[in-house]
């Protein structure tokens, strides 16, 4: 009897049928028939033929023995198993000894479960440039059913292994956006405090101007309020924060408490020296006024009302000191709104106690009050007001640091923990500061002497003061809040000995800046007078027109001046205080010849005009030798051609915006008068008209800066 007919299964490529067993080896002569590997292996290994009843062969189900063959009952029928897995991965790493290895399985990912098409360009590669460059390199195969053979041959020509389907890939957490949107996160909100901080500030300098005037009363209060500042920045402000940032962020690093006896013992000294410091200058107060101010000192009525104010503002020092050590330590964990958000507070009280002193004795040009009429209860009033400022302003920042999870614990044990190091450190940064307020004595010497030779009001100390104010806005905004952010990452970058990342963080501090800091310089050069004419109305026309004047002069310096600030990062960063003590000796030796230079040829009136260009000036001088040592210090590449790139288009986009904007506000000066209307009407008009051509100017050159701010800001409006 015939064994049951098994359809052509085991069938050559000649179509003789075989009985399944092994195949016979060719007679003697014959030449062996050549197998066709896509059909037998197309039969033997379809993992459906089995189960689907339609692509049975009627022939062959007819002679089918089913009782020697039963078929499986309903139900039992496995589940087809995917065609398309990832290879079993080696248990060895590949031996680098061994030519042509087979490539490691790719990792797991959409392009390898993809349901529709066997097309190597769509199952093979993940990204759009792939697909796009790889689609075409698809060579045809030379037979239209060759993709059955090369799906079901498994590895290395074996028959493919049954294997249990691999789970689907848990989805990926979302992403957040990394460096650059933290940074941008980080400066936003510094960006906002400061921009609250600066606003605040600009009323208590109204209140202030419209309370003692812009005439020698002004000028006493201003020397008084301004010398605490200036020794603050000798001892711990100013400089001192840059070393301050890298110690506390290598303390949390090496530490293994996270630099927080580090933290207690360096906010302890600096309460100790402080303390030390208020109680010296506090005696010494008559001297400091007279060397602030020798034609103030030489005034009996001035000396008396300067000194009064100064023994009232100089324990501000110790206050001043203490909150940016805590401001710091919070920067170093990476919390950095506090020390931007609570000068609002300083400003809140200052403000409230000159309107109290307004509300009492009225404006000055109402009372006509100067050095020789203001009452000692009025001096009290303001004195006390001005410190109890800095008091809140020091201890709001305690709420920050108890979140922060940062308990202050005095610590005396200075000896052998690192402060050392710091001290050394700072002895440079010391004297950084030192050549700094060296010139600005200079200047307030200088411009305190014009203000009285004048005999005009705003063209004195105050009258600098107040433009500088204005003019510091932008780099308080942008610059500082951008470095700040940047600072700690540079710092990380230098310690691990990484000039790239430290190059790049630089870079793109210089360019990010330079988006608003450029545009808001030519503004202040193009629309100065209607800005000061605006503010300081209340101290009158003369005075406001000359305030204006400064501003103008001041103008174009915010760009040098900004990215003076950004370069000596860098040399931060490496500890390196020694080169930005010389570059600024350079540049206060500049700025005080250049000021005096000014005060010997212009008239007494238009002396403080030459000073504030001066400025400027100055700090132009100290970019290109700081610019210089940097990059040698990075191994002679600062991105320089990158940077330079971006600030001259930004200026050459600036230029024509200035020229239209700085036409229609004068235009409208002279139509509509300078006072308080006219004033905000030229600024809206001539601002608009500024802003509108550099955008589209900027937008024309295809400054990418712009691009890119201007996506962030449609990201973040949801449009």
């Amino acid at each position: 009897m015939n064994a049951p007919y098994d359809g052509d299964r085991g069938q050559g490529a000649d179509g003789a049928g075989s009985s399944g067993g092994p195949p016979m080896p060719p007679g003697p002569g014959q030449v062996p028939p050549t197998p066709d590997p896509y059909l037998q292996t197309a039969y033997d290994h379809d993992p459906y033929r089995s189960q689907d009843l339609s692509v049975q062969d009627p022939v062959t189900e007819a002679l089918y023995d089913r009782a020697a063959h039963p078929p499986p009952p309903p139900g039992t029928y496995q589940q087809p198993q995917p065609l398309y897995q990832q290879p079993p991965a080696a248990q060895y790493a590949p031996d680098p000894r061994i030519w042509a290895q087979t490539p490691p399985p790719e990792p797991d990912g959409p392009s390898r479960h993809l349901p529709y098409g066997d097309d190597p360009a769509t199952t093979q590669f993940v990204g759009v440039d792939d697909l796009v460059s790889q689609a075409s390199q698809d060579h045809e195969q030379p037979d239209a059913f060759a993709h059955l053979f090369r799906d079901q041959e498994g590895p290395a020509g074996s028959s493919p292994v049954p294997t249990e389907p691999e789970p689907a890939p848990a989805p990926a957490p979302p992403k957040s956006g990394g460096r650059a949107s933290g940074l941008l996160k980080s400066s936003a909100v510094m960006a906002a405090g400061t921009l609250v901080s600066r606003l605040t500030g600009f009323v208590r300098s109204l209140v202030i101007t419209a309370a003692l005037g812009a005439a020698l009363l002004g000028d006493s209060f201003t020397i008084a309020y301004t010398l605490p500042t200036m020794i603050y920045i000798l001892t711990v402000g100013g400089g001192l924060n840059s070393v301050f940032v890298p110690q506390l962020v290598r303390s949390m690093k090496d530490d293994e408490d996270g630099g927080e006896a580090y933290a207690n013992r360096l906010l302890t000294l600096v309460m100790v020296a402080l303390g030390v410091i208020v109680a010296i200058a506090v005696f010494a107060a008559p001297l400091l006024i007279h060397m602030m101010s020798p034609t103030i000192a030489r005034d009996e009525a001035a000396n008396s009302v300067a000194v009064t104010f100064a023994r009232y503002c100089l324990p501000t020092i110790f206050f001043m000191g203490v909150h940016v050590v805590m401001g710091q330590i919070l920067n170093a964990r990476g919390r950095f709104g506090a020390m931007m958000w609570t000068p609002v507070l300083n400003n809140i009280v200052m403000i409230f106690t000159f309107g109290m002193f307004i509300w009492v004795y009225g404006t000055s040009a109402e009372s006509q009050m100067g050095v020789q009429t203001i009452p000692p209860e009025g001096v009290r009033l303001l004195g006390i007001g001005t410190l109890l400022g800095l008091v809140v302003q020091a201890l709001a920042m305690v709420p920050y640091l108890r979140e922060a999870g940062f308990r202050f614990r005095p610590r005396f044990d200075w000896k052998g923990h690192g402060l050392g190091k710091t001290i050394k450190l700072a002895k440079w940064t010391v004297l950084f500061v030192l050549a700094n307020q060296a010139g600005v004595l200079v200047v307030t010497q200088l411009a305190t002497s014009a203000g009285k030779l004048s005999g005009k009001d705003g063209t004195g100390i105050l009258a600098y003061s107040n433009a500088q104010l204005i003019w510091g806005m932008p780099q308080a905004i942008i610059t500082v809040s951008v470095m700040a952010a940047l600072l700690p990452r540079i710092s990380r970058a230098a310690h691990d000995n990484d000039p790239g990342a430290v190059r790049d963080d630089i870079s793109q501090g210089l360019r990010n800046s330079a988006v608003a800091i450029v545009p808001v310089a030519f503004m202040f050069l193009a629309l100065g007078l209607p800005m000061c004419t605006l503010l300081y109305a209340s101290a009158g026309t003369e005075a406001a027109r000359s305030m204006g004047f400064i501003l103008m002069a001041f103008g174009l310096g915010l760009i040098p001046y900004s990215v003076q600030y950004v370069v000596l990062r860098g040399f931060y960063a490496y500890e390196d205080t020694r080169t930005p003590f010389y570059n600024t000796v350079i540049v206060a030796a500049v700025n005080a010849a250049a000021s005096a230079l000014c005060y010997m040829v212009l008239p007494a009136q238009w002396a403080v005009v030459g000073m504030a260009a001066s400025y400027g000036l100055a700090y132009a001088v100290g970019v290109g030798i700081a610019w210089r040592r940097l990059r040698n210090r990075l191994g002679g590449d600062l991105d320089g051609a990158h940077v330079v790139r971006t600030y001259a288009r930004l200026c050459l986009a600036a230029i024509p915006a200035a020229v239209l904007g700085g036409g229609v506000g004068f235009a409208v000066l002279l139509g509509l008068g300078e006072g308080a209307f006219g004033s905000l009407v030229a600024l809206i008009c001539g601002g608009t008209v500024l802003l509108g051509v550099f955008f589209v100017a900027a937008k024309r050159m295809r400054i990418e800066e712009i691009n890119g701010m201007v996506g962030m800001v449609r990201g973040r409006l949801g449009r």
